[in-house]
């Protein structure tokens, strides 16, 4: 029987590749044949722009955290096989003020998502939180099993973090005993600097094997493939980014297993022989582009 895992991928500190963590490891597990939702839960809508989709007033999880719609009714399909996600908009900006008027408001996104993560019909639902340690990013963090926090190899990163982890810790010491830590992943590498080197080094020390061996370098068309609408893994497959990427989806499904298939053996994932594919109305790159 599959087990849905709620994951949210959230660092109140903003640039750290968090939106594109979200959009191109949704992207590149759905490549995989799992089932993939994602919940934008930033007023930025970033990860809804990313994934092919224009924000839309109503359809969001806002209204459903209101009482006002059903979850199943805000459900968007992308373009992609395997691949879902419920939008942001413009009104979710609201939602710090609203939902700290609700009572039990710390439930509120645990209670939407319940339906959907009753049914089965997932194996992950990725929270894309925004950017604050307010009242949206704890309601999200009592929702989930656990928090995956990018982060770039530079001091000022490392505060962050150590906010992060230390939200962590409160949340589970009272609204939500089960959760964890999911790890850390650095994103937009530099891997001649010396500085980087430094920091990945201080993160593994202190948090051993919560810190994702998969790192995720600097990349041209990971820039560019937002401004798409498309992910990095289908826009241009071949690329570092995307390669990258598609690497971590399998860490990532290693540490957080839905369901036992023959893609595993043991806790090693055996990667595939070929990337995914583009869909066939996706953008193709164009001739002569290497990732950088």
């Amino acid at each position: 029987m599959k087990q849905t895992k709620v994951i949210a991928i959230a660092n109140q500190k903003g640039g750290v590749g968090k939106t594109t963590t979200v959009v191109n490891l949704a992207a590149a597990l759905s490549a995989r044949k799992r089932q993939v939702l994602v919940v934008d839960l930033d007023p930025q809508a970033h990860a809804t722009l990313g994934l092919g989709l224009e924000k839309q007033a109503g359809t969001s999880i806002y209204p459903v955290l209101l009482g006002q719609r059903q979850i199943a009714d805000v459900i968007q399909p992308t373009k992609w096989s395997n691949l879902n996600v419920i939008p942001s908009e413009v009104d979710l900006a609201g939602a710090e003020i609203q939902l700290g008027g609700l009572e039990n408001w710390q439930q509120a996104i645990r209670n939407a998502l319940a339906p959907v993560r009753e049914s089965g019909a997932f194996d992950y639902i990725i929270l894309d939180c925004p950017p604050s340690l307010g009242i949206v990013m704890t309601s999200a963090l009592v929702a989930t099993d656990g928090v995956l926090i990018p982060i770039q190899a530079e001091y000022l990163a490392m505060d962050g973090l150590a906010l992060i982890t230390r939200s962590i810790e409160m949340v589970r010491s009272g609204l939500n005993p089960a959760l964890s830590l999911n790890g850390i992943v650095f994103t937009m590498i530099n891997s001649q600097a010396r500085l980087t080197t430094d920091v990945m080094e201080e993160v593994r020390n202190h948090f051993g094997d919560k810190v994702y061996e998969t790192t995720i370098p600097r990349n041209v068309r990971v820039s560019e493939a937002p401004s798409m609408g498309v992910p990095v893994v289908f826009l241009d497959p071949r690329s570092k980014g995307a390669e990258a990427y598609k690497a971590f989806a399998w860490e990532f499904m290693a540490k957080n297993p839905t369901r036992v298939t023959n893609e595993t053996v043991g806790n090693n994932p055996v990667p595939p022989a070929e990337p995914p594919a583009a869909p066939a109305n996706a953008p193709v790159a164009g001739e002569g582009v290497v990732g950088a």
